[in-house]
């Protein structure tokens, strides 16, 4: 915490020197004064990565739900993104002078490499499970690795207590691992694993991106469909259910739907990787089918589905593209920013879960209902195919009303209908008071706001977020025309082509 509380008490002592755009400008000076000018950005970028991925769930609440191993490749990029991070953690120490060895160590290695092994143990639990389940036998191997990630964070503790000869001693005794409520456990609690019998034999078997389910079963293997615009890779894994390796060879019945690789041997698993030549790909939705044969057991068919409009394409969409039954965008994305009388949106760079945040400042700026007039406002452009009627969530901030008399409040529209007022926080709200609302606010470090809206035809909408109450934080929004997957950031951020970002008057 040494960091971000130096950042609290000089952000309370001089506000106008640390505004909202030198917030890695603070990081990098503290990173310079600390371990020399040669590497504090890399420094810098280490300490608020780690900072920021920890806020979207603290260590002490992972558990092997939190992130999705199903859908949207969720996990696999969690786990991206904290590699990254140790990966400079470690280089940057294989080159600093040894003099800062241990206060890099306590500052800046341990929590980046301890919040890693966290989360990567609680993610490889989570497919121990479902391969487990599936009877992969890779599962025992996740089982082992699950073991050992839960040894590695307490070797990282026990050096982190013998640094400087004990300078930093008990700090990090605090368990947190394998809590069930609010009280930390005694001891960490290493989560259950699942181990299973592996026969000797070859037994072939399929899984695909996005589903639980194993093949051979009865239910047809369809892949989440691959578009022209996201241009998505997909993948399927033909993996074994016994000791004995077996050779395979994958085909399609389409020439534009591309494989890699085509044929192998399999002693575990093997990652086929699906996508598309666009070039030679027909119009309109294709349904491919994909013909992976093992040398023992039966054949087994994957669904490709593709789509390639003729109405829109790549190069001519002036906005977000709707994709798998959403569209998804990042809040600082914007097509248009329209100022009120007294604020205007602007962004909050690097904040909340994914992206950044959009707030309205200045922050004391009288709250006000929508109007074209007096209430900033946020425009998206969006192209839907889907009708009827959608879903908006509306991430933000898990901001409590600091103001006792006045409500955190929101409003959404789409095109020129009446803006719907959403309260994310009424007047009279006090938080801890066995508010379940609350409780999920702080776990998840953000609130969600839902709308409906009717889209009468298919094309180009706008989506509207409109300012009633100051200090509420957009972080991203979600339009759901049916096809949102459980996750917790939610889909990755639609493919988008802005031609124009403006701010203009009302």
């Amino acid at each position: 915490m040494e960091v971000p509380l130096e950042f609290f008490m000089r952000f309370a002592w001089d506000l106008d020197r640390w505004p909202k755009e030198k917030i890695q400008t603070f990081m990098e000076e503290w990173a310079a004064r600390e371990f020399g000018p040669r590497f504090a950005k890399e420094i810098a970028w280490i300490v608020s990565r780690y900072a920021k991925f920890n806020a979207r769930r603290k260590p002490e609440l992972l558990s092997p739900e939190t992130y999705s191993i199903i859908h949207y490749r969720e996990a696999e990029r969690v786990l991206e993104e904290w590699n990254q991070v140790v990966e400079l953690a470690e280089k940057v120490y294989a080159q600093l002078d040894p003099e800062y060895h241990d206060a890099y160590y306590q500052l800046v290695y341990y929590p980046a490499k301890a919040s890693a092994v966290v989360n990567e143990l609680y993610i490889s639990v989570a497919l121990n499970r479902l391969y487990a389940r599936q009877g992969r036998t890779v599962a025992n191997q996740l089982a082992d690795n699950a073991e050992r990630l839960f040894k590695l964070d307490a070797e990282l503790v026990d050096r982190y207590h013998r640094l400087g000869g004990g300078k930093w001693n008990h700090m990090m005794k605090q368990t947190h691992i394998g809590y069930r409520s609010w009280q930390q456990p005694p001891v960490n609690v290493m989560p259950s694993v699942m181990r299973i019998a592996v026969p000797d034999k070859p037994i072939p078997a399929v899984a695909i991106e996005g589903s639980e389910l194993a093949w051979p079963t009865n239910q047809a293997a369809i892949l989440p469909v691959i578009d022209v615009f996201n241009k998505q890779t997909r993948y399927i894994e033909v993996f074994n259910r016994g000791s004995v390796p077996f050779r395979f060879t994958v085909t399609s019945e389409a020439p534009y739907v591309r494989l890699t690789p085509t044929d192998g041997i399999v002693t575990n698993q093997v990652r086929i990787r699906v996508d598309v030549d666009w070039d030679i790909a027909p119009y309109g939705r294709q349904t491919n089918r994909i013909i992976v044969k093992p040398e023992v057991g039966e054949a087994i068919t994957v669904f490709a589905e593709t789509f390639k409009p003729r109405e829109i394409t790549p190069e001519d969409l002036d906005g977000f593209i709707e994709s798998e039954g959403v569209v998804s965008i990042e809040a600082a994305h914007y097509t248009a920013n329209v100022p009120g009388k007294e604020g205007m949106w602007q962004e909050i760079p690097d904040f909340g879960h994914t992206l950044s945040g959009m707030c309205v400042f200045p922050v004391t700026v009288s709250s006000v209902m929508p109007t074209s007039e007096d209430s900033p406002r946020l425009e998206y452009r969006i192209y839907l195919f889907t009708t009827g009627q959608v879903q908006v969530v509306t991430i933000i901030a898990p901001t409590l009303n600091f103001l006792p008399d006045r409500p955190l409040r929101l409003a959404v529209s789409m095109n020129d209908e009446k803006p719907q007022v959403i309260t994310a926080v009424p007047v009279g709200y006090r938080a801890g008071e066995g508010n379940r609302d609350w409780e999920e606010a702080v776990r998840n470090n953000y609130r969600k706001l839902t709308t409906y809206h009717t889209i009468q035809k298919p094309g180009y909408h706008t989506l509207k977020i409109w300012m009633v109450d100051p200090g509420v934080v957009v972080q991203k929004i979600i339009v759901n025309t049916g096809g949102l997957k459980p996750s917790y950031l939610g889909p990755p951020e639609s493919w988008f082509n802005i031609k124009s970002r403006n701010i203009r008057k009302s």
